[in-house]
């Protein structure tokens, strides 16, 4: 699988994350999130009228969610691309803020079109899954790696003693007693 770190700040353009940050880090994990993962599988290469339109249908929704993050509760996402299957895994604030931008606009005429042009034919298919995650109950690792998923959007704090193990890294309390030292 490739992985494409794109769509950071569309203002400068298509960004890749530069600077590594040595060490172990974590986020803080006081805030409930959702979890959700999209993507598109290539069924017949052959039929590229059918699956290039699902896929040029994304890079102006994704535009838009970093455009208006603060006010579509959009968090942050990261992009992978294998042979022939996508998938974007997207971190929202709430499944509230998530079910408002399916009913967007943007995203309603992307699904018009998909379900027009595509609908049951089995060159390209479509998925997605959603998770609500309570706060206190997600936790996260990078090791020597630039800001990525939710540390690119999270207090992105350096592994101690204190939240060392994943185990101390799901107490929530724990998260909060070392960004209070």
């Amino acid at each position: 699988m490739v992985h494409v770190h794109a769509w950071r700040d569309f203002e400068g353009g298509i960004e890749m994350a530069k600077e590594v940050f040595t060490g172990r880090f974590t986020t803080e994990n006081h805030e409930n999130i959702v979890v959700f993962l999209i993507g598109m599988r290539i069924n017949k290469w052959h039929a590229v009228s059918k699956w290039l339109p699902v896929f040029n249908a994304m890079p102006g929704m994704i535009k838009e969610l970093y455009t208006h993050k603060e006010e579509l509760g959009f968090i942050s996402m990261e992009n992978y691309f294998g042979l022939r299957t996508t998938v974007m895994i997207q971190y929202w604030r709430s499944t509230e803020d998530l079910m408002a931008y399916a009913k967007n606009d943007k995203h309603l005429t992307a699904w018009k079109n998909f379900n027009q042009k595509i609908g049951n034919n089995d060159a390209v298919g479509i998925y997605h899954e959603t998770y609500k995650v309570p706060a206190g109950n997600y936790e996260s690792v990078y090791g020597n790696m630039p800001l990525y998923g939710l540390g690119k959007s999270m207090n992105h704090i350096p592994i101690t003693a204190e939240h060392g193990s994943a185990r101390k890294r799901l107490s929530k309390e724990a998260l909060r007693q070392a960004n209070v030292q």
